[in-house]
């Protein structure tokens, strides 16, 4: 740095802009099977689920929120999105990335606060929740998104398409449902494509988190259809491949044909000389990450 540059910072006020505060926030999934089974002869089915926290603090007292906090000085975000996912989960390593920012004026109404929203994907036997300072209870939700016929405007140089989503959270223990209605715009100028999000009907869900998670859920599915390995990251290090193909369905929202699944994910698994066994179903073989291939780069 030289000494016209130094002067130059020295001089800077840089408290003559308004800054905002900046926080993570974190969309955590997790794939787990539900409490009881109609049908001991069948697999225990399985649920899509998202982690939610019960706010114990205004604003949005004990309504339910994604989990999150305030960066901190020592810190960037990515630090910030760690230290969330341990405090809530005690899990140090998953897979963890950026899938949005959400910055809209009035999101927050204690004043300008820019949250940097993050996925995690984590294997649920190997989370231990626990709620962090400003929580008074930390639960997993299932996950069930519906989309209504996509209304569409073509014209000649561009384009609008608006889908309405209810999204409903449910809590397995205890039967609240947290059932909100959002209206996703996707807008095409010159083939340039703008996503905004509104909540129509809004439920016990804090802040605009209800137009995040179903951010989150379609990113999730838009990338898995680009890059298979994002699923492994749901499950445990041995599974069957019923188990896998029930996963990626859940993440999907829709079934797959179980011949193409298998010879599609055939090179990411490698098979083991284990078996998973229970009442009233075949034992099935268990499968783990074939790691050439997913540390090899494409």
């Amino acid at each position: 740095m030289n000494n016209e540059e130094q002067k130059f910072l020295a001089q800077y006020d840089i408290t003559k802009f308004e800054r905002p505060s900046v926080a993570a926030d974190m969309a955590i999934f997790t794939i787990a099977q539900e409490a009881t089974s109609e049908n001991f002869r069948k697999l225990p089915k399985q649920a899509l689920k998202i982690l939610l926290v019960k706010r114990g603090d205004y604003p949005f007292k004990d309504n339910w929120a994604l989990p999150g906090g305030f960066c901190i000085p020592t810190e960037d975000v990515h630090e910030t999105a760690l230290r969330e996912l341990y405090e809530e989960t005690h899990i140090k390593s998953a897979y963890l990335r950026p899938v949005g920012i959400f910055g809209e004026q009035g999101r927050d109404p204690r004043g300008w606060i820019i949250s940097n929203t993050y996925m995690a994907l984590v294997d649920y036997t190997a989370a231990k929740l626990r709620a962090g300072s400003d929580a008074r209870e930390v639960k997993w939700f299932t996950v069930d998104l519906q989309a209504a016929q996509p209304k569409k405007v073509m014209k000649t140089d561009d384009a609008k398409i608006e889908t309405k989503y209810t999204l409903t959270l449910t809590d397995d223990e205890t039967g609240e449902a947290l059932k909100t209605v959002v209206k996703e715009r996707v807008l095409f100028k010159n083939c340039h494509e703008t996503v905004s999000y509104e909540i129509v009907e809004r439920s016990n869900v804090a802040f605009d988190h209800a137009k995040i998670i179903l951010h989150t859920i379609l990113y999730l599915r838009q990338n898995v259809d680009r890059d298979l390995r994002l699923c492994f990251d749901l499950m445990p290090e041995l599974f069957s491949l019923t188990e896998l193909q029930t996963a990626f369905e859940l993440v999907l929202g829709r079934e797959l044909i179980t011949p193409n699944f298998r010879r599609k994910i055939s090179e990411y698994v490698i098979e083991t000389d284990q078996l998973i066994e229970g009442a009233g179903h075949r034992p099935a073989k268990l499968f783990k990450r074939n790691v050439e291939t997913f540390y090899r780069k494409f």
